[in-house]
Parts: structure tokens; sequence; C-alpha cells
């Protein structure tokens, strides 16, 4: 990926999606090179895709592949912005019914951002966290 640097200020990877959020190159918008990159390693990553890891629409249409064809990109417009995404994908695997905290999702930054100091190891476990996410609109 040196073609097509990147930084990846926050990640999550579950089971049939993901979410990240990037900073590019200054005048550098391409965004499917950087995801089509990604997909692909992620799936030469995996060992073996067991067909309850595909969703229920990719099934009735016959499709194999983990990932979504499409991705949908947002500028992050402020600070407050910024930090509401990063929430909201620390916190997918619990909205998602996958674990009770974002610390038990290993495939997350969210362990990164601990040991930076941005995080408490327990933020998220309780239901303060949901109420709050419910009220931003992110996606």
């Amino acid at each position: 990926m040196q073609k097509h640097p990147f930084i990846i200020a926050a990640v999550v990877i579950l089971p049939d999606h993901l979410h990240c959020i990037w900073t590019l190159p200054e005048n550098d918008h391409d965004f499917s090179t950087r995801w089509r990159l990604i997909k692909s390693y992620l799936s030469r990553k995996c060992e073996t895709i067991s067909p309850e890891n595909i969703s229920i629409s990719r099934k009735n249409k016959k499709q194999r592949a983990i990932w979504q064809h499409r991705f949908w990109e947002h500028l992050i417009r402020d600070e407050i912005d910024f930090q509401n995404h990063v929430e909201y994908i620390h916190y997918n695997p619990v909205k998602h019914g996958l674990v009770t905290a974002p610390k038990d999702w290993e495939y997350s930054s969210f362990h990164r951002a601990v040991r930076q100091g941005m995080y408490d190891m327990m933020w998220g476990a309780g239901e303060e966290i949901m109420v709050l996410l419910l009220r931003v609109r992110l996606f």
C-alpha cells in the first residue's frame, strides 16, 4: 500500500463489514483503490469464509464475498464530528450484539486508543454510551 498511503485513525472489522476513519495525502481522493486493497488484504488473511458470516441478502443473491461491494465516504467536519465517528466505530461490535463492551472485540483500534490514554478500558460497557450514540446520526 506504499503507492496509496493513508493513516488509519480508527477502525473496526466485523464479520461482514468494517468501518474506518482515514487521513489521505493532500489532494488525494482515491478511496476506491484503498478500499479494494484493504478488502483484498483482509480476505486473504481469512483462512476460511464460513457461510454463517455471509449476510442473508448476499446469500439470497448467491454472492460469496464477505464484504459489501459499495462504500460510503464522509468528510469529517470538525473535532466533534471526528470524535462522534471514532466512538461509533469503537462501539459498533456492541451495537451489533457481538460483544457486551468494546474491550471484548479484538479487531478494533479501541485497544490502541486505550493504550494512548484516549479511553478507559471500560468505556462503552454501560448503557449510558448507547444513549449518547443514539443521539448522534452518523452513517
